[in-house]
C-alpha cells in the first residue's frame, strides 16, 4: 500500500476536531517526515514513532515516508498523535486491514519501548471523535476508564502498540507488557458540610438558599471569623446534581487540566484559588498549548474568591467578561482557545486590610487611603454584576438552640423546589435558571411585574441607586424569593427583599 489513513483528535481549547492522517511511502531518498502545522512535541514524535516500532518487532520501512495531519492549516499540539502517526505509517506495507485502520481514532503518546502512555483531554477527544461520526477509539490502557464514559463508541485501551497492531489485524507478537498508570492525583471527595453548622447569620443562610436557587453571584463583606468562607464552602451541598451535559463538561476541563477522571462526579465542582494567583492562572494560558484557568474549572460550579481584596486588581476585572458571555476566550500569538465558563461567583472580603472598620467593638488601624485602595480593588463593572451583596457582623451569641436552623438536606430540597418552578416557568424559552434570563425578557415579557411592583426599583433607578444591569439583577433575584415562595407572580415584598439584597435598600 502507497498510502494509509487513520484518524486523531486535535483539541482546541475544550473543543476538538477530527484529524485524517495520511502517511505515505515513496521510493525516494530515505526520511521521515510530519508535515501538517506541528508543534515542537508533535515534531519530535519522528524519533518516538521509530525507536516504537523497532522495538515492538515492526521496524518502519528504509524509504521515504511522509505523514501529513490535514487539514493542514489547524495547529496540532502535544504528544498525543502518536499513535495515529505509528499505525499510519506500518500500514502502508504491513499486513493491516485497511478499513479498520481508516475508520478508527488513535488516541496517546508512545515510549520507546512501543508502550502507550496515558496523554491529557482524551474525554474530550473522544466526545469529539463521536460527534464526528466514528465508532472506534484506541487510547492508552491509563486513559481507558476515561474514554469508557463517552457512549456509542468502541473503546479499546491498548498497553503497548503490538496490541494495537493486532487489533487492526496484523501480524506481531503481542508482549505482556505492564501498562504505564496514570499518577494518583485523584482527590479523596470531601463530605458534605452541613449547613447546619452555622451559627447565627439567619440573613446570610437565606441569601445562599437564594443564590442557589437562582444561581445567582454573591458577595460576602464582614470581618474576620464572620462565617464567609463556612458559607461559601457549603454552597456546592445545597445546589442539584449535574446533569448528564453538565457532569460531561466538568469532567472534560478536568481531563484537560491532566486531572485523573474515572468517572461522571454529579457533585458542583468548588475552586478556591489562592488570593496570589495572577490573571494567566485564572483564565488559563500557555505559549502553544492553553491549559484551562480556575475560571474554566469551575465552569457548572462555583468559583469562590476567599481575601477577595488581596487579589490584582486586574485578576478581579478578567472575571467580567466570562461572567456576561459564559464562555472564556484566550488569544496567545501562536494559540487560540475557549472555554466554557458557566459558574457561580462567590466573593468573600474584609471591610479593610485589618478587617475591623466598621465593626462594633473592633479597633481598625488602616489609614483612610489604604481601606480606599483595599476596596478599589473590586472595581464597580465587578460589583454591578454580583447579584447579592450581603454584609456579615460577627455571632453575638455562640451556644446552639437560639434559633432555627437549616439544614443542608432541607436547603437542598428547598432549591431544587424552587428550580422546579423556574424550570416550568421558563419551558417555553432557552433558559432553566433566573440568573440566565435576560433583562428585556424579565421587563417586557410575558411575566414582567406591574408598574406598582416595580415602582421602588424604577426609584432606585431614577436617583441613580442602580444602573440599568443592576436593575435588572434584582428582578432575576426577586423570581427566586417569589419560586422559593411558591408564587406565580411577583410581588413586592420579593422585590423590596431583593433590592435589600442588593443595595441594603429598603422600602
Amino acid at each position: 500500500m502507497k498510502v494509509a489513513r487513520t484518524w486523531a483528535v486535535a483539541l482546541v481549547g475544550a473543543e476538538g476536531e477530527c484529524v485524517e492522517v495520511e502517511a505515505d511511502l515513496s521510493n525516494q531518498q530515505p526520511d521521515f517526515r510530519i508535515i501538517g502545522l506541528p508543534d515542537k512535541a508533535l515534531g519530535e514524535s519522528v524519533q518516538r514513532v521509530h525507536n516504537a516500532c523497532a522495538n515492538t518487532g515492526t521496524p518502519l520501512t528504509r524509504r521515504r515516508l511522509t505523514v501529513n495531519l490535514s487539514p493542514a492549516s489547524l495547529p496540532k499540539q502535544g504528544s498525543g498523535f502518536d499513535v495515529a502517526i505509528a499505525v499510519a505509517s506500518l500500514a502502508t506495507e504491513t499486513s493491516m486491514d485497511a478499513v479498520s485502520v481508516a475508520s478508527a481514532i488513535h488516541i496517546g503518546e508512545l515510549g520507546l519501548d512501543g508502550r502507550l502512555r496515558p496523554v491529557p483531554g482524551v474525554l474530550p477527544a473522544v466526545v469529539a471523535a463521536r460527534r464526528a461520526g466514528h465508532r472506534r477509539v484506541v487510547v492508552p490502557h491509563a486513559n481507558g476508564p476515561e474514554a469508557s464514559l463517552v457512549d456509542g463508541i468502541e473503546v479499546l485501551a491498548a498497553v503497548n502498540l503490538a496490541q494495537v497492531i493486532a487489533w487492526h489485524g496484523g501480524d506481531v507478537e503481542v508482549a505482556d507488557d505492564a501498562p504505564v498508570a496514570l499518577p494518583d492525583d485523584e482527590e479523596a471527595a470531601e463530605p458534605t458540610l452541613d449547613l447546619a453548622e452555622v451559627i447565627g447569620q439567619r440573613d446570610a443562610v437565606e441569601a445562599l438558599v437564594v443564590a442557589a436557587a437562582g444561581g445567582h453571584h454573591l458577595l460576602m463583606c464582614g470581618p474576620p471569623g464572620a462565617g464567609k468562607t463556612m458559607l461559601a464552602r457549603r454552597l456546592p451541598g445545597i445546589l442539584p446534581e449535574l446533569d448528564d451535559r453538565a457532569a460531561l463538561t466538568a469532567a472534560s476541563i478536568r481531563s484537560l487540566a491532566g486531572s485523573r477522571v474515572v468517572e461522571l462526579s454529579r457533585t458542583p465542582p468548588f475552586v478556591a484559588p489562592h488570593h496570589s494567583a495572577s490573571v494567566a492562572a485564572l483564565v488559563g494560558g500557555g505559549t502553544r498549548v492553553v491549559r484551562p484557568g480556575a475560571i474554566a474549572r469551575a465552569s457548572e460550579g462555583v468559583l469562590f474568591l476567599d481575601e477577595a481584596g488581596e487579589f490584582a486588581a486586574s485578576a478581579l476585572d478578567a472575571l467580567r467578561q466570562p461572567l456576561e458571555s459564559g464562555t472564556i476566550t484566550i488569544d496567545r500569538a501562536g494559540a487560540h482557545a475557549e472555554y466554557p465558563a458557566r459558574f457561580q461567583l462567590v466573593l468573600a472580603t474584609n471591610p479593610c486590610p485589618c478587617g475591623d472598620h466598621g465593626i462594633r467593638g473592633g479597633t481598625c488601624t488602616c489609614p483612610p487611603a489604604a481601606i480606599r485602595r483595599y476596596l478599589g480593588r473590586l472595581s464597580g463593572p465587578l460589583l454591578d454584576r454580583m447579584d447579592i451583596e450581603l454584609t456579615l457582623t460577627r455571632v453575638a451569641v455562640a451556644q446552639r438552640g437560639t434559633g432555627p436552623t437549616v439544614s443542608t438536606e432541607s436547603a437542598r430540597a428547598q432549591v431544587a423546589d424552587a428550580r422546579a418552578r423556574a424550570s416550568r416557568r421558563l419551558a417555553e424559552t432557552p433558559w432553566k435558571v433566573n440568573a440566565d434570563v435576560p433583562g428585556t425578557w424579565l421587563r417586557e415579557g410575558p411575566a414582567a411585574p406591574s408598574p406598582v411592583v416595580r415602582r421602588p426599583l424604577d426609584a432606585a433607578l431614577h436617583r441613580g441607586a442602580l444602573t440599568l444591569r443592576a436593575y435588572d439583577r434584582v428582578l432575576r433575584v426577586a423570581w427566586s424569593l417569589a419560586d422559593i415562595e411558591g408564587r406565580a407572580q411577583l410581588g413586592a415584598e420579593h422585590v423590596g427583599r431583593a433590592l435589600y439584597l442588593k443595595k441594603g435598600i429598603s422600602l
